[in-house]
């Protein structure tokens, strides 16, 4: 208790025209600025965006040019050297990467930060229009933007049947997807495209003294879809335009490739034989062994993960229902479900220090003040939706974590102010003099303190490139949540705290609880002056001894940590639901090769799935043949479900497969996604490695 003399108990002229004592002698302000934060709060928390990761633009211009039947080399002399050639006059551009793969090269320019990517792209792309030395048989350029997909849900079409079946159920479906105004963009991955193949025979040419050009000829001139400009005319201008494209193959039949004097027209259905089928490729997609397609769904505008992964499920339940028979729709790789596991932790956290602040200061303050500085834990963080929205931050993973720092830090000022107005009224004040004296008095180290924290967020605003767009996030949130935290413990909370009265012979559980915190109390202080202040004189009348010993403390656990009997872990990690294979054959090898590999492999897996609980353990198995490249995917069950391991079933994957013959590269992954953003694990290493730490190396299996 802090001791006053009895002419410091009363407000003095200029305490009570203050804009605290003001707040605090008209509570209906206050509570109408506390539904402000509250009822605001939660509209615009209702309207602001939801998303797993932090939308930006990567400031990047992808440049792709297909170059059918060349292998990586002849990409890299024919495409890549003369397209890097002229990228390099270019200003504005900091960085260029170039992959040559087999068909086609893939030249990427990094934009500097501050320019304008759209100009730049235009440059770029009549730069390389211009170039002259680009193979014969190579296609037209394309030149765009870089944009992020934002991935939300998976879809494995799966059956035993013929491709063009598989393939146009798996149209109907995306049709059927794209049509949800709930979900985005909708894609297939593992689809082959839609070919019409017209075969005429070399002897039924020669009867008719063609030759396959002369067909190729007619067909080219028929089907065309061009414009013909337009006739001006006193009404206006008439668009002339000739549209003769075919969809489909029997469109083509009708097509004339001969007339006679007659009249008579030789049709190239009468010379051909005309199929509708798929793209003649060397990939191959397979879902638990049958032929596959995948599905991926994108969410797109204020669309949020949970809601589209929500949509998705309800068209999924009514596509099982109506499928052909042999075919089957199954859901991987929702992306909702880290967003959704991310947003329960936030509000765990914040119910649990919620929990923890009212039993702490109740515990040594008093349960009605307890209550009081609690809610300011949830007035900071809706309240903070009233600035976080104009400012555009969405809801995601990198503004979550954001939330999770603040909440061991936003309810320290209301503590501080409202312990401050506890003391003054031991000391017999009124509880109305006790709110502006207390609130007052602490209102300049509060407001430094939540000044220095703001300022120690505020370097990250100024981190530049990729990084400085995921981290800009997180000193917005601490701003916005600070400030409200701050306007709550100086106007909100004193108005609350001054208008009660003394409540005396309290009953029952109240009562009850009221006598007990004041016992503890007693304890408490009868300790502190009995202990702490003795101990507190002895350490302070021996200070270089106490500061000696706080010095060798520290060196005793640095030390600790630098002997290696401490592990070191930057971040705790999570399973991923999903370990993945990547393999390549050398150029050339038959996609035959590729397809033998890529199954011994998924019989592998699913050995070892058999031996590890099996349907407990993987969901499903997709592999992705392409040419000599493979790539197989072990969905695996929910952590809490299966009996082994993400890394576990991996190494023992790798372990079992003993038996590859012909391989180039191979790449067993067990992906594994941290808790917190990558990008922040890596500064925040780096930033250790700066002080001597070392990280614990580590085998990925």
């Amino acid at each position: 208790m802090i001791d006053f003399d009895s002419n410091s108990l009363r407000l003095q002229p200029h305490e009570r025209r203050s804009p605290i004592a003001w707040m605090a002698a008209h509570p209906v302000s206050a509570n109408l600025l506390m539904v402000v934060f509250l009822l605001g709060g939660l509209f615009m928390g209702a309207r602001i965006k939801k998303e797993v990761f932090p939308d930006f633009e990567l400031d990047r211009v992808d440049i792709r040019v297909v170059y059918p039947g060349a292998g990586p080399e002849e990409v890299e002399r024919g495409i890549i050297y003369a397209t890097e050639e002229v990228l390099q006059n270019i200003e504005g551009i900091d960085e260029i990467h170039a992959t040559a793969n087999e068909g086609s090269g893939q030249v990427v320019a990094e934009i500097i930060a501050g320019e304008d990517v759209d100009q730049i792209a235009r440059e770029i792309e009549n730069e390389v229009n211009r170039i002259q030395s680009f193979p014969d048989d190579a296609e037209d350029p394309v030149v765009t933007i870089s944009q992020r997909k934002r991935f939300v849900v998976s879809l494995a079409l799966y059956g035993d049947l013929p491709g063009p079946v598989l393939q146009e159920a798996a149209e109907t479906i995306r049709e059927r997807l794209s049509a949800d105004d709930a979900i985005g963009l909708v894609s297939l991955e593992g689809a082959r495209d839609s070919e019409i193949s017209i075969e005429v025979d070399q002897n039924t040419l020669r009867s008719y003294s063609l030759t396959i050009g002369t067909v190729a000829r007619a067909i080219a001139a028929a089907a065309v879809d061009l414009p013909g400009g337009a006739i001006k005319t006193d009404d206006g201008d008439i668009l002339v335009r000739v549209n003769e494209r075919r969809d489909l193959g029997r469109e083509f039949a009708d097509i004339p490739v001969l007339t006679a004097a007659d009249g008579t027209r030789l049709l190239v259905g009468d010379l051909a034989m005309i199929t509708n089928g798929l793209e003649d490729t060397d990939r191959f997609a397979r879902y638990n062994g049958q032929p596959a397609v995948l599905i991926s769904v994108y969410r797109s505008g204020d669309q949020s993960p949970i809601s589209v992964s929500e949509a998705v499920a309800g068209h999924v339940a009514d596509l099982k229902e109506s499928l052909p028979q042999g075919l089957s729709v199954d859901a991987r790789r929702d992306r909702s479900e880290i967003y959704r596991q991310r947003l329960e932790l936030m509000l765990r956290n914040g119910m649990i220090g919620l929990m923890l602040v009212f039993i702490l200061l109740a515990l040594f303050l008093e349960f009605r003040l307890a209550f009081w500085v609690a809610l300011g834990i949830p007035i900071s963080f809706i309240g903070s939706f009233l600035i976080l929205h104009p400012l555009g931050v969405s809801i995601n993973m990198v503004t979550m974590f954001a939330f999770i720092v603040t909440l061991g830090i936003v309810v320290d000022d209301a503590i501080i102010v409202g312990e401050n107005i506890y003391a003054y009224r031991q000391n017999r004040m009124s509880w109305f003099e006790a709110a502006v004296r207390g609130a007052r008095e602490i209102t300049l180290p509060v407001t430094f303190s939540v000044m220095s924290n703001m300022i120690t967020f505020t370097p990250m605003l100024f981190i530049p490139g990729f990084m400085g767009k995921i981290f800009k996030f997180i000193p917005l949130v601490v701003f916005a949540v600070f400030s409200i935290s701050l306007i709550e413990s100086l106007f909100i909370l004193p108005a609350h705290l001054g208008h009660r009265k003394d409540r005396t012979g309290d009953k029952g559980v109240v009562g009850f609880l009221v006598n007990s915190q004041q016992r503890f109390g007693r304890v408490f202080t009868d300790m502190v002056r009995r202990v702490y202040r003795p101990f507190l004189t002895y350490c302070l009348k021996w200070r270089y001894v106490s500061a000696a010993a706080g010095v060798m403390i520290l060196l005793i656990t640095f030390g600790y940590i630098k002997s290696g009997r401490m592990g070191f872990v930057l971040f705790p990690k999570i399973e991923s639901d999903y370990a993945q294979v990547s393999l390549n054959l050398p150029f050339g090898a038959s996609v035959q090769s590729t397809l033998d590999v890529s199954d011994y492999l998924v019989d592998t897996a699913q050995m070892v799935a058999k031996k590890h609980g099996g349907d407990k353990l993987v969901e499903g198995i997709f592999s992705d043949v392409n040419g000599h490249n493979a790539r197989i995917r072990v969905y695996l069950t929910k952590p809490d479900i299966r009996p082994i391991s993400t890394a576990e079933f991996t190494a023992a994957w790798r372990a079992a497969a003993t038996e590859l013959m012909g391989v180039e590269n191979i790449k067993f992954a067990t992906l594994i996604t941290l808790v917190l953003v990558p990008v922040f694990y890596m500064i925040v290493e780096d930033l250790l490695m700066l002080f001597g730490f070392q990280k614990s190396a580590t085998t990925s299996p």
